[in-house]
């Protein structure tokens, strides 16, 4: 029984026969069709291509996706940070700047931990309770910590160790640390983040961002020492 196209319909494809062409699934299954026509002991070559054409065209379209998610996650990123940096820069001395870490500059981060930890010698004084004071030596021991070699000032991403875990605010899965270099005569000191989120601080991870927000964090809390 062979059935005939509307008129209309044939008279829309005979004028934009490409209307065809530009759906997946009319495409394939006239190809299915010609297939079944032409019996199982033949090979449609053309079958074939367009078959490889569309998991290439899939392949390509998730990797676009994926494109597109990355840049968006980076704007929102960069956003994040740069909402956090103005919040340190609003902070009027250093008690307000070291109280703000964790009750306003935290939440804009979307992380559950934002620590300063200071070692004791040599001393600093004045400096506001909220402030982690370590032994001498003991910043080493933490950036070290889950690693075969430490390496200088490097920013370090990695899951939760137990070392740090005192320092958080509550429990967290992954952790970054930024090693803070406030001069010769002052002592070593690292930004302790800590985040719920196992997947927020990979090693694999950029740290392009974090190394802005720790510099300008850098530059902030000496500014504040020397008021």
């Amino acid at each position: 029984m062979t059935l005939e196209l509307d008129q209309e319909i044939r008279d829309k494809l005979l004028a934009d026969p490409g209307v065809i062409l530009a759906d997946r699934d009319l495409m394939r299954a006239l190809v299915d069709a010609r297939e079944a026509e032409i019996g199982d002991n033949v090979i449609d070559i053309r079958g074939r291509a367009m078959e490889a054409l569309e998991t290439r065209l899939d392949r390509l379209e998730a990797q676009h996706e994926s494109v597109i998610a990355t840049a968006y996650d980076n704007q929102s990123g960069t956003a994040v940070v740069h909402r956090a940096v103005i919040g340190l820069l609003e902070a009027a001395d250093l008690e307000e700047f070291i109280d703000s870490l964790q009750t306003e500059i935290a939440p804009l981060l979307r992380i559950e931990t934002l620590r300063l930890v200071v070692e004791e010698t040599p001393a600093i004084p004045g400096l506001p309770e909220d402030v982690i004071v370590t032994p001498e030596g003991s910043i080493d021991q933490i950036i070290a910590a889950g690693r075969r070699a430490p390496r200088g000032d490097d920013i370090v991403l990695r899951a939760a160790e137990p070392i740090t875990k005192p320092a958080h605010a509550r429990d967290v899965a992954s952790e970054a640390l930024l090693p803070l270099d406030l001069g010769a005569k002052r002592p070593k000191a690292v930004l302790l983040m800590g985040s719920a989120d196992k997947s927020r601080f990979m090693p694999a991870h950029g740290t392009d961002l974090l190394r802005f927000f720790g510099q300008v964090f850098r530059l902030v809390l000496i500014m504040r020492l020397r008021a």
